[in-house]
């Protein structure tokens, strides 16, 4: 492995984050660049280190499996006037309720989060699936063979997780909300 990057290979390595929309997987990085020598975390943690010397208004953050570059949050008021529209994704609660199951209970089927919600969730699913949070995972085995639901990478992406490993935990969830048993678990966790 190379100790210390040299400096073409780090402006290479910023050249790519900042061209490419997704996240830097490893792999692509490899494809890239052709050196199997040269440690991808090593180069992300030198290009880190200076960006906050130089104070400069980006960061590399791990997101969807991944390294991307990124505004830092303070500069957000400025990017939402460039691109006057909202800087944050603005969700109803039907959609919070929605996607939080299919989170924490995917591949999930329509009848099991209009079970888990209590309501029908057609235009909860269709306005996920277009703005690209969930995605349809497969078939069920089942009668019927129902569609599966899943999360995306763009659900990573706009909620800031590297993987679905980062979701917090549901105790953790009812440890913050101040409550000590559900009464009625509806989701299950598996660790």
């Amino acid at each position: 492995m190379e100790s210390t990057p040299g400096e073409e290979t780090l402006q290479v390595v910023e050249a790519l984050l900042m061209a490419t929309p997704e996240p830097l997987t490893r792999a692509r990085f490899n494809q890239c660049l052709e050196r199997p020598e040269v440690s991808l975390e090593a180069v992300i943690e030198t290009l880190r280190l200076r960006f906050e010397e130089q104070k400069r208004p980006v960061q590399i953050v791990f997101v969807d499996g991944g390294y991307q570059l990124v505004t830092k949050a303070e500069y957000q008021p400025y990017l939402q006037r460039l691109f006057q529209k909202p800087g944050r994704l603005s969700l109803t609660r039907a959609a919070l309720e929605t996607i939080a199951v299919v989170a924490y209970r995917q591949p999930v089927t329509k009848l099991e989060i209009d079970q888990i919600r209590g309501v029908n969730s057609d235009s909860t699913i269709k306005t996920l699936l277009e703005r690209e949070l969930i995605n349809i995972a497969g078939r069920e085995e089942a009668m019927g063979r129902p569609l599966l639901y899943g999360t995306t990478g763009q659900f990573l992406q706009a909620f800031g997780l590297g993987n679905l490993s980062d979701m917090p935990k549901l105790r953790e969830i009812r440890e913050i909300m101040g409550e000590t048993e559900s009464p009625t678990p509806v989701v299950h966790e598996t660790e």
